[in-house]
């Protein structure tokens, strides 16, 4: 469930996440909204039993909270301005982001259990997120979908 690392020599160059829940701001524990600046807005947040990942208008914040010789919890702050490039690839009910930072690091977020309103907000979320790393801004109606978490399928 929580992250892993692949190492060459002693640098980390890849970390994995996986995230299986949507979880509502006002369900974020409070230690999380210590991480978030008051000039930040939370977009949408995930979380497993032990990690979460919280993504604002300007960066993805990461908790790996892992159990190895008693609990110990990283955290990663990663700014949008720092991607170089990100992907997001779609399954029947799985989804995965890479993002690759400017440092040449890749991050892979896992998202399991996908329903189709999820694939709709990761996708919305992606489009947010590459915007912002291109430099450009997020389309108002994205932003407004992930804030009112609106992702409701039409029948076709």
């Amino acid at each position: 469930m929580g992250g892993s690392m692949f190492y060459v020599g002693k640098k980390a160059i890849t970390k994995k996440f996986n995230f299986s829940n949507v979880i509502g701001k006002e369900d974020l524990p409070g230690y999380i909204r210590h991480y978030i600046h008051e000039d930040e807005t939370i977009l949408v947040a995930y979380k497993t039993e032990r990690d979460h990942a919280t993504f604002t208008d300007k960066k993805v914040v990461l908790f790996d909270n892992y159990s190895r010789f008693g609990m110990r919890k990283q955290i990663y702050s990663i700014s949008y301005k720092s991607i170089s490039a990100v992907a997001i690839t779609f399954e029947k009910t799985k989804a995965e982001m890479n993002i690759i930072l400017d440092n040449g690091y890749h991050v892979y977020l896992r998202f399991a259990d996908v329903l189709p309103e999820d694939k709709v907000r990761l996708r919305i979320l992606y489009t947010c997120i590459n915007r912002i790393s291109s430099n450009q801004e997020p389309l108002k109606e994205d932003i407004k979908r992930l804030l009112d978490n609106n992702f409701k399928i039409k029948n076709k």
